[in-house]
């Protein structure tokens, strides 16, 4: 049986090697012990923490490190609710001195009904953060050209929608993501609208280096098997893309040859 060797499939982002290709959040969960199970399930090496919503330094409150180690899991402090610049990189520079991260995400929206990126906003917070030796992974609109502006100026890695957050529509314009991961020189990971393992196996086909959810896995019926699923359906993903698929055809091509029929 085939494996991914993941001691030479793996990929980099701002200097640290990663094996896991799947990224999970922290919210939506009923509990943090269901948060901790799903991501166990998950594999995942990298979590995302929305620092304006999630306990991280009260300890007269439940709080996400009692269940999440943090010296297991690499934490990834993000903006989710921040609509301006200056609030994203407020939020973020509070996030460093607190526990002490460097390597997050950055996401500055829109508006409260499609929760997409505000682009001129989300360009100004990352060149902000970049300026104050911030390794920056960037939630953005899928792009190209965009995509390649924010990588150009120094953001480590670029994360396109899918679809909308928490809409489990899937990919939407696949041309694009495919465009993206070609031009890139840094990793591209699909960030938001992914709803069920086809959709991760796609984006991983496409050649991304990685997919990010959250809502996916949460709002499943059943997490810890929808994480699982996740874990299977990026490993398969990749392992497809790295085999190389077979030309599409608008006709059929017989699988046994004809010479020799009787």
């Amino acid at each position: 049986m085939n494996k991914i060797d993941t001691t030479t499939d793996s990929f980099v982002v701002a200097g640290q090697r990663f094996t896991s290709r799947l990224l999970v959040g922290t919210g939506k969960y009923k509990d943090f012990e269901e948060t901790a199970r799903a991501i166990d399930a998950s594999g995942a090496e990298i979590v995302t923490v929305a620092v304006r919503r999630v306990n991280l330094s009260d300890p007269s409150q439940p709080m996400l490190v009692d269940f999440v180690d943090p010296k297991k899991y690499t934490y990834l402090p993000n903006t989710a609710g921040c609509y301006t610049a200056d609030d994203a990189v407020r939020t973020l520079r509070l996030a460093r001195e607190a526990g002490g991260w460097n390597l997050v995400k950055l996401e500055v929206l829109g508006d409260q009904k499609t929760l997409y990126p505000n682009i001129v906003e989300t360009l100004k917070a990352a060149e902000a953060l970049i300026k104050d030796k911030f390794d920056v992974m960037v939630y953005c609109t899928d792009d190209p050209i965009m995509c390649k502006r924010l990588e150009e100026i120094g953001c480590c890695a670029i994360m396109p929608l899918a679809a909308p957050i928490g809409s489990g529509l899937g990919i939407q314009n696949p041309v694009s993501i495919r465009i993206i991961v070609e031009q890139a020189k840094v990793p591209v990971l699909v960030d938001a609208g992914v709803g069920t393992a086809s959709d991760a196996a796609i984006a991983m086909e496409l050649g991304c280096d990685g997919v990010l959810m959250n809502t996916a896995i949460a709002a499943a019926k059943d997490p810890i098997k929808m994480a699982r699923a996740m874990k299977l359906a990026v490993e398969g993903g990749r392992l497809a893309y790295l085999a190389g698929r077979m030309p599409r055809k608008m006709y059929a091509d017989p699988s046994s040859p004809l010479a020799g029929l009787i």
